[in-house]
């Protein structure tokens, strides 16, 4: 098990990237098609660097879409976090806001 492992505890709340749900969804759904197509393309033996590329456009899709996750983390629930703590005097609330996204930031790095 990962000793840097930040416990993520599920509560009911609006989420950094609610206002743009609508637009991830739709995203996430350009990429299924995507994926789907590339999958299409091995079933019909397509050219080996036909389907890299398109390998290539997936993941440059879902790092876009990795990087609006992560800003809206920091610019939602951070900064939440930050306000919470400086009202609280408890600056550990903060920590454990950006552990998480400093975390997250590493498993898309990996």
């Amino acid at each position: 098990m990962d000793t840097n492992a930040v416990e993520v505890v599920a509560v009911d709340e609006e989420r950094g990237y609610s206002s743009d749900k609508e637009a991830y969804l739709r995203r996430l759904k350009r990429i299924e098609g995507q994926v789907r197509g590339i999958a299409r393309m091995v079933d019909e033996d397509k050219y080996c660097i036909d389907v890299l590329t398109q390998v290539s456009a997936v993941t440059k899709a879902l790092h876009a879409l990795s990087l609006g996750l992560v800003q809206d983390h920091i610019s939602h629930c951070v900064v939440s976090a930050a306000r919470e703590a400086e009202e609280a005097g408890d600056p550990s609330i903060v920590d454990v806001k950006v552990q998480e996204a400093t975390a997250a930031i590493g498993r898309l790095l990996r």
